[in-house]
C-alpha cells in the first residue's frame, strides 16, 4: 500500500468506545478502560503500482510489512523487525469439505519467531527507546525476546508461574531478563500499566502492537483487490489481533479500497470461551469466566482486555463468534498437518474448525471466499500426544521392499 503524501500516524490516539483522544504520549487505555488505538488519516490510501520498490531494499520492505511504511507510527527498521510479515496467502482445498466455501490459509508461522506476534513488537521496537517488556506466556514473549536482541535492547518478560520449562528455555535463549511470577497472573497486565517502571511494555493490546499487528488484514485485502474476501476468521484471545484487522478494514474502506467489508468471524476454545459466551448471550460487554484447561494454551485468556472491542468488530462487519469443542479442535489440528501439510499450534486450529461449523450451519456458502489466519507454528512446540505407531523400524537391506510396499 502506498499513500499520497506524508499520511504516517502523528502518535495521536483514540478510544473506540467512547470516542476521546489523546495527543501523543504512552497511554495504552482511555479514561474510560477501553484500550486506545492509533487514529491515520486513510483518504489518500492506494495500494503500490505494479512497478512496487525498486533497489536494495526490496526483500526487506517492499515484501514485508515495511510496503506500509507511510502508514504506519514508526519509520523501516533494519534487521530482524525489518523481515516482519509479507506471510504467504494460499488456497487449501484439501480441507474443503462439499459445500465449504473456498479456504485460504495466512501463514503467520512465516514469521521471523513463528507467530503473527512479529507484526507488533518489530513496530513497537521501531517506535521506542531503551528496554522493552512484556506480559507473555508464549509467542509474544518469545517475540519480544528476540526483537530486543537483535536491537540490542533490554527486554523484561514476565511468565506465570506454570510456564513449562520447555517454552522457557525458548525465551531464555534470546537473554531476556525473565521473571517467573508467582501469584495472579491475569493481575499483570494491568500491573504494567500502574507507575512507571521504566519499560515501554508491549502487551497484547498496547497501541503499537495493535497498528503493527492490523497489517496482515492489509495483506489479505491487497492480495484480492480488486475484490474483497467474503470473511476473515481467526483464533481470539486478549482481542488484539482481532483489534488490528477491524482497524485495519475500518481503515481501508474508508480508503475505497474494498468492494465490500469482509465479515469477521472469531473462534475461542469451548473450554475458555469469555466472548463467545458474551457472543451468545447478545451482550456487549465481556465479562471474566472460570476457564478450564486446554490445549489451546495460546488463547486460554478467561478475561481479555479487550473483548469488548473485538465485540464490537463482530457487530459492526455482521460476523460471529464460534466456541470450539477440545476434540474438534485437536482432529483439526491434524487434519492441517495430514490434509493440508501445514503444522498450527491448537489454538490456530479453532479458526478453521470454525469455518467448518460456520458452513454447517449455512453461515457460509461454497461460493464464498473465506481468508484464514493461522497465527503460530506448531513446530515450535511440538505435538506430545502424536501418535507415532506408525513408524516402522527396518534394515539397509529392507528398503527397496519397504518402499515398494508403501506407494503401491
Amino acid at each position: 500500500m502506498q499513500c499520497r503524501g506524508n499520511l504516517r500516524p502523528s502518535g495521536r490516539r483514540g478510544c473506540q468506545d467512547c470516542g476521546e483522544t489523546y495527543a501523543f504520549g504512552d497511554a495504552a487505555r482511555c479514561r474510560c478502560g477501553e484500550p486506545l488505538w492509533f487514529e491515520t488519516d486513510t483518504a489518500a490510501f492506494d495500494w503500490p503500482d505494479a512497478s512496487g520498490t525498486t533497489g536494495s531494499d526490496v526483500s526487506l520492505g517492499q515484501d514485508t510489512l515495511w510496503r506500509y511504511e507511510s502508514v504506519l507510527p514508526a519509520a523501516r527498521p533494519t534487521g530482524l523487525a525489518a523481515a516482519a510479515g509479507g506471510t504467504p496467502l494460499f488456497r487449501a482445498p484439501s480441507i474443503e469439505p462439499p459445500d465449504c466455501p473456498r479456504i485460504h490459509l495466512k501463514l503467520e508461522s512465516v514469521n521471523p519467531t513463528g507467530s503473527f506476534k512479529d507484526r507488533g513488537t518489530a513496530v513497537g521496537i521501531g517506535r521506542t527507546d531503551g528496554p522493552v517488556g512484556t506480559v507473555s506466556h508464549g509467542n509474544m514473549a518469545l517475540s519480544v525476546a528476540a526483537h530486543a536482541a537483535a536491537a540490542g535492547r533490554e527486554a523484561v518478560i514476565l511468565v506465570a508461574e506454570d510456564t513449562p520449562d520447555s517454552r522457557l528455555a525458548m525465551i531464555a535463549q534470546h537473554d531476556p531478563d525473565l521473571f517467573r511470577v508467582r501469584g495472579d497472573y491475569g493481575r499483570l497486565y494491568d500491573d504494567t500499566l500502574e507507575g512507571d517502571l521504566g519499560v515501554a511494555f508491549l502487551n497484547s493490546d498496547s497501541p503499537l502492537r495493535v497498528v503493527g499487528q492490523k497489517t496482515v488484514a492489509y495483506e489479505i485485502c491487497e492480495a484480492f483487490a480488486p475484490d474483497a474476501p467474503d470473511a476473515i476468521v481467526l483464533p481470539v484471545s486478549s482481542g488484539g489481533q482481532a483489534s488490528g484487522v477491524w482497524k485495519a478494514l475500518r481503515e481501508l474502506d474508508t480508503a475505497g479500497l474494498l468492494s465490500a467489508v469482509p465479515r469477521i468471524y472469531l473462534a475461542q476454545a469451548a473450554r475458555c470461551d469469555p466472548i463467545a459466551q458474551t457472543y451468545r448471550r447478545g451482550a456487549s460487554r465481556v465479562e471474566p469466566v472460570e476457564g478450564e484447561p486446554t490445549a489451546a494454551v495460546s488463547i486460554n485468556n478467561a478475561d481479555p482486555p479487550s473483548g469488548n472491542r473485538a465485540l464490537a468488530a463482530v457487530s459492526e462487519t455482521d460476523g460471529g463468534v464460534v466456541s470450539v469443542e477440545e476434540e474438534t479442535m485437536i482432529a483439526e489440528r491434524d487434519r492441517l498437518a495430514g490434509d493440508a501439510g501445514v503444522s498450527v499450534e491448537p489454538s490456530c486450529a479453532v479458526a478453521t474448525a470454525a469455518v467448518r461449523e460456520l458452513a454447517a450451519s449455512g453461515e457460509f456458502g461454497s461460493e464464498d471466499d473465506v481468508a484464514v489466519i493461522l497465527t503460530g507454528s506448531g513446530y515450535k512446540y511440538g505435538a506430545s500426544d502424536a501418535d507415532a505407531s506408525s513408524v516402522r523400524e527396518i534394515d539397509r537391506a529392507d528398503i527397496p521392499a519397504a518402499v515398494r510396499d508403501a506407494v503401491s
